[in-house]
């Protein structure tokens, strides 16, 4: 008799949903030492070359690795914990036990679908709150060559602007409104394509029509000589938005603030092409939990005494792999323009959604 329930019994549900997420959470640890540890030994020559630096540098650097890091190997780790899980399932005869009992493949993986949507939602929060935050504080100090950066929660890093035909570039950029300053500006006036001036400045804040220039240093190309000034006026008609849009990272900022930044990309009249597909990313990336016990699945039906376990465990891997891989094609075709952003975001997903579930029915048969 078929069972025409959606989930199997409580028991087996909560016996498979604690395989699965037992397996997935050991590869993701395992998977995340092995790679911080890597990680360290290749930047620890780096942060301890800094006078002033120590053991507590290298630990607050791995405080700000371990996330981005969880963040990325999460889904892979999903879908190996999977494939672990069923293959277990499979040699030891529990899902032809469970088959025999008219519990349909679906059901089988119905529980685990609800799991990964539930870790799904929980790292779409973990990114938004805890993996922006060290994406940006990690790279505001490796730009800085892992030297002090000023303390500043809304922080980015070199950024760029063009004013005219001089560049101006702000190593840190930080603050709101009133409180926007950007610190270690430098400014290369040029006259008819020719360098003229260097101007340095240790702070810069807006005021008015201009900025306020403070502890400046400048550089007269023709006069080759340098001058210090405490104070000075410069970058008229440059508006602080100018800098905050400059560059829009989808990994340095979270999504109500991206999705802002790109409002005022539109009415400003700049190109969204890399920030819309990074937005919507943001919901599509962590929703590919979904995805893995799908493709994962392969590995759990078919007789364990055939032999091909190994196979099919392969074959589920390789399907992962190719997800991933297509995910990253399809969002970089995105930030180039060649594909509309939600398709970008959206197809490999979709796609693969579609092939997981053809091969889950051709595997029960």
């Amino acid at each position: 008799m078929i069972n025409l329930q959606f989930f199997p019994s409580r028991e087996i549900a909560f016996y498979t949903v604690k395989l699965f997420v037992t397996r997935s959470l050991a590869v993701l640890v395992a998977l995340v030492l092995i790679l911080m540890t890597l990680d360290l030994l290749g930047e620890s020559g780096k942060i301890l070359k800094v006078e002033g630096n120590g053991d507590a540098e290298l630990w607050r650097y791995v405080m700000l690795r371990l996330p981005l890091l969880a963040a990325r190997f999460l889904p892979f780790s999903v879908l190996l914990g999977t494939l672990i899980a069923f293959a277990g399932l499979n040699q030891h005869s529990e899902v032809i036990a469970m088959k025999a009992a008219g519990i349909s493949a679906h059901q089988i993986l119905a529980p685990l679908i609800v799991a990964s949507l539930a870790i799904a939602g929980l790292t779409f929060v973990f990114n938004e709150t805890v993996v922006v935050n060290s994406a940006r504080a990690v790279t505001a100090w490796s730009d800085n060559d892992y030297g002090p950066v000023p303390a500043d929660s809304a922080i980015s890093s070199n950024v760029w602007v063009r004013h005219g035909g001089d560049l101006v570039r702000a190593r840190y950029i930080g603050g709101t409104g009133a409180r926007f300053h950007a610190e270690k500006l430098t400014i290369y006036e040029r006259e008819g394509g020719i360098l003229a001036r260097i101007v340095e400045a240790e702070r810069a804040v807006p005021e008015g029509a201009g900025w306020t220039l403070s502890n400046v240093r400048i550089y007269d190309a023709e006069m080759n000589l340098v001058r210090r000034q405490p104070q000075i006026r410069a970058l008229a008609g440059v508006e602080p938005e100018q800098f905050t849009l400059a560059r829009t990272d989808p990994d340095l900022v979270d999504f109500f603030t991206l999705r802002e930044r790109i409002a005022q990309m539109e009415r400003a009249g700049r190109p969204t092409a890399e920030a819309e597909p990074g937005l919507w990313h943001k919901i599509s990336s962590p929703l590919s939990t979904l995805l893995m016990p799908l493709l994962a699945a392969v590995a759990a039906f078919g007789l364990a005494r055939s032999g091909h376990v190994l196979l099919r465990a392969t074959i589920g891997m390789a399907l992962g792999f190719a997800y991933f891989v297509a995910d990253n094609f399809s969002l970089a075709m995105g930030n180039v323009g060649a594909y509309p952003p939600i398709i970008a975001a959206w197809a490999p997903f979709l796609l693969f959604l579609l092939i997981g579930e053809t091969v889950l029915i051709q595997s029960e048969e």
